[in-house]
C-alpha cells in the first residue's frame, strides 16, 4: 500500500513539474535562441547585438543568435513557425517578414499571423532619401522631384532587391510624386550602396543607420527621412512629408516573435525582459545614435501592429506590381 501511495505521489510531482514547465514558471532554464533571417552585419543583426547583453542579463541566460538567411527572411520565419512552443526559439522579424512578404510571396508555407506569437516591437527603423550629388545635384526633396520630373526616364534608383522594403518605399514615393524612374534591384544593401556611391544609380531609400557613415564622409547627401517625425540623431534632417511630399511615410520596424501556442506565461516573461532591455539607457543611446527609435509594445499592441502592417503593405505591393514567384 505504501509503495502504491509513494508511486502515486511521484506521479503527482511529475505532473506538477510538467505543468509548471508548460506555464513557464522555470523558464528560461537554458540558453534562448533567436533566429535571424538576414546576414550577420545587417541592420537587423546590429539591433540584436545591441540588445543582447542587456537581454541576457534580464533573462539570466545566454542568448544565441542563429543566422538562417534566405528568401527575404522566410527561411528563418518558417523554422520558427514550425518550432516547438517551449520558449527556446524566437524570431527577430521585421515589417518585411510579417508585412511585405505575405503579399509578395504567393506560396508561403506558413501564416505570418496564425503561426506566430508576437512578443514586442524593438524599434522603428527609418529609411532615408539618399542621393549621389554628382549624379543629381538636388538640394532638397522639392528640388529632387523637380529635377527628376524634368527628365522622365533618365534617373534610376537602387534597392536591396525586388519587392524589398527599400524598393517598395521608393516605388510608393515615385507613384505619389508622379515620377518616371527606373528601378535597379541589387542583391542586398552593400551592393545597392556601392552602386549609389559609384554613381551607377542616382539615389535610393536605404536604412538611415546604414547611410550615416557615408553622409558624414560626404559621399552621399541625405534629403529626408521616411518616418512621420524627425529622428533624434539628425534633428535638422526633415521628413519627406514636410520637405516636399505631404502625407508620405514608409518605415520598417523590428520585433520578436515566438512560435504559435507559446505559453502565455513565457510570452509575458519574454515581453517583460525585452521591455527592461529597451529601457536600458545604454541600449537606448546606441539605438538612437543609429537613427532608430526604440519602441516597446505589449503583446496585444504588437499583434495589432502586425495585422495593420500586413494590410498596409498588401496595398503597396499591389500598387508597385512587385512579385518574386
Amino acid at each position: 500500500m505504501l509503495r502504491l501511495l509513494l508511486g502515486a505521489f511521484a506521479l503527482f510531482l511529475s505532473a506538477v513539474s510538467v505543468q509548471a514547465q508548460a506555464q513557464g514558471s522555470d523558464w528560461p532554464a537554458k540558453p534562448v535562441t533567436i533566429l535571424m533571417g538576414f546576414p550577420a552585419g545587417s541592420g537587423v543583426d546590429v539591433v540584436a547585438r545591441i540588445l543582447q547583453p542587456s537581454l541576457e542579463k534580464s533573462l539570466g541566460q545566454r542568448l544565441v543568435i542563429d543566422y538562417k538567411s534566405g528568401a527575404g527572411g522566410n527561411v528563418a520565419s518558417e523554422v520558427v513557425a514550425r518550432a516547438a512552443p517551449d520558449g527556446y526559439t524566437f524570431l527577430l522579424g521585421t515589417a518585411a517578414t510579417h508585412g511585405i512578404n505575405p503579399a509578395l510571396y504567393t506560396k508561403l508555407s506558413f501564416d505570418v499571423e496564425a503561426d506566430f506569437t508576437p512578443i514586442t516591437t524593438l524599434a522603428d527603423i527609418p529609411n532615408v532619401l539618399a542621393i549621389n550629388p554628382l549624379v543629381i545635384d538636388a538640394k532638397d526633396v522639392k528640388d529632387f522631384i523637380a529635377k527628376v520630373k524634368a527628365a522622365p526616364g533618365k534617373y534610376s534608383y537602387g534597392s536591396t532587391g525586388n519587392g524589398t522594403g527599400t524598393h517598395l518605399a521608393f516605388a510608393a514615393f515615385v507613384k505619389q510624386a508622379g515620377l518616371d524612374m527606373v528601378h535597379v534591384p541589387y542583391k542586398g544593401g552593400p551592393d545597392a550602396t556601392n552602386s549609389l556611391i559609384k554613381g551607377e544609380t542616382c539615389c535610393s531609400f536605404p536604412l538611415l543607420q546604414a547611410m550615416l557613415p557615408y553622409a558624414k564622409a560626404g559621399q552621399v547627401r541625405l534629403l529626408g527621412v521616411t518616418t512621420p517625425k524627425r529622428v533624434a540623431v539628425m534633428p535638422d534632417l526633415p521628413t519627406i512629408a514636410e520637405a516636399g511630399l505631404p502625407g508620405y511615410e514608409s518605415y520598417t520596424w523590428f520585433g520578436i516573435f515566438g512560435p504559435k501556442n507559446l505559453p502565455p506565461a513565457i510570452a509575458q516573461k519574454m515581453n517583460a525582459a525585452l521591455k527592461t532591455a529597451l529601457e536600458d539607457p545604454e541600449v537606448k543611446a546606441k539605438l538612437v545614435a543609429l537613427g532608430n527609435t526604440p519602441r516597446y509594445e505589449t503583446l496585444e499592441q504588437f499583434k495589432a501592429t502586425v495585422k495593420e502592417g500586413r494590410a498596409k503593405w498588401a496595398v503597396v505591393v499591389k500598387a508597385a506590381g512587385a512579385t518574386v514567384d
